[in-house]
């Protein structure tokens, strides 16, 4: 039996230890190293935003996103039904509503169906790009003129990526991202707000510091959290960060070789190579399962696992979540192309430190369960 491929495995040959060892040896270990604040501003310089406000993960910088923009209870968000718990859940702790869209071939939220879902109550819309091809902005930034409406911007997966020529994250009122190890950038956890607006970004350094006054360190007039990214982190993100454009390369040519090898095998389902408005970055190498293919996407991961193949599910949708039934939310409500998703979906290897051999042993294993 081969050697287990895991589902992910960063790159981190490059200055990472160097800046970990001067973190160490000045002792600026915490959120007031020196790190944290280069991070933020070459990050957002990299994405085209006045501002970078670094935090403990991707769903804590949705969490701030949401409450920077003053979204309250009793307003409405209008989001994907496919993507992870985390974007509904910073709506639903904000008090406010999260309102459902299927989505499409893209295995992004469908733009067609979201002006129908915009209520008196919407105050903003929240745009996941999926996997490796963005959400349409063009369409959605034109309804959120027309309506009123608040862009919030989960660009968690898509390090690298462009929309229209525009770097993915540039798009939203506020935008933000994840450092999970299996990010193109990764700090082992830790996310980025980013946006342009100064107030708004005062307001996210605020409650990721617990709303500290600044004159009046322990007296506070809102309630805040301790979202605070530290310096080691930081000077992680900082040496992956030099090498983004390597790493961009690297995740084409995977995705490439990936799609050439898979492309002819009948039964499965890829997300696009590219749409009118971006190229697959590949941030992991999707498959779904046709309905033809007599069991789901676990039962080919079990497979898959037994063959040496790390894999991971889909997202299941938010309407079908649990905790949100339980509250009453999404009752009765059908996503036809995101349950087929979740039923039928799953990625194999695509981490950074995947090699070609590994891809084409990957990829006979999936011609393999398929032809069983």
């Amino acid at each position: 039996m081969q050697r287990f491929i895991p589902v992910n495995e960063p790159l981190l040959n490059g200055n990472e230890k160097k800046y970990l060892a001067e973190c160490i040896e000045t002792r600026w270990i915490s959120s007031e190293g020196p790190f944290v604040s280069k991070f933020e501003e070459q990050f957002a310089t990299r994405v085209n935003r006045n501002f970078g406000i670094a935090v403990t993960n991707g769903s804590s910088a949705l969490d701030a996103a949401v409450l920077a923009l003053g979204i309250k209870p009793g307003d409405e968000v209008i989001l994907p039904a496919f993507t992870i718990i985390s974007c509904a859940a910073a709506i639903v702790r904000a008090g406010a509503k999260p309102v459902l869209v299927d989505c499409d071939s893209t295995w992004n939220m469908d733009v067609s169906h979201v002006e129908k879902k915009i209520g008196k109550r919407t105050r903003a819309i929240m745009v996941v790009h999926i996997y490796g091809l963005p959400a349409d902005m063009n369409p959605i930034l034109q309804l959120a003129r027309k309506h009123g409406l608040r862009i919030i911007e989960d660009a968690a997966e898509m390090h690298g990526q462009t929309c229209y020529g525009k770097p993915c994250g540039s798009f939203g009122d506020v935008s933000i991202f994840s450092f999970y190890p299996n990010k193109l950038v990764t700090t082992g956890e830790g996310g980025m707000i980013v946006t342009d607006d100064k107030k708004i970004a005062e307001k996210c350094r605020s409650l990721r510091n617990l709303c500290f006054l600044p004159q009046k360190r322990f007296y506070h007039r809102v309630l805040g959290f301790n979202f605070r990214m530290t310096n080691l982190q930081a000077a992680l993100g900082l040496a992956q960060l030099e090498r983004m454009n390597e790493f961009i390369q690297k995740k084409r040519r995977m995705g490439k070789l990936y799609h050439e090898l898979l492309r002819e095998v009948p039964g499965i389902e890829l997300q696009p190579v590219k749409t009118s408005y971006a190229e697959n970055i590949w941030w992991v190498f999707g498959i779904v399962l046709d309905k033809k293919i007599p069991f789901n996407a676990f039962a080919a991961m079990e497979k898959l696992k037994r063959m040496g193949i790390g894999t991971r599910p889909f997202f299941i949708p938010m309407h079908m979540q649990p905790v949100f039934r339980k509250m009453g939310l999404f009752k009765n409500e059908k996503y036809p192309v995101s349950e087929r998703l979740a039923r039928k979906g799953f990625y194999i290897p695509s981490g950074l430190a995947l090699t070609e051999e590994q891809i084409r042993g990957s990829a006979e294993a999936v011609k393999t369960i398929i032809a069983e």
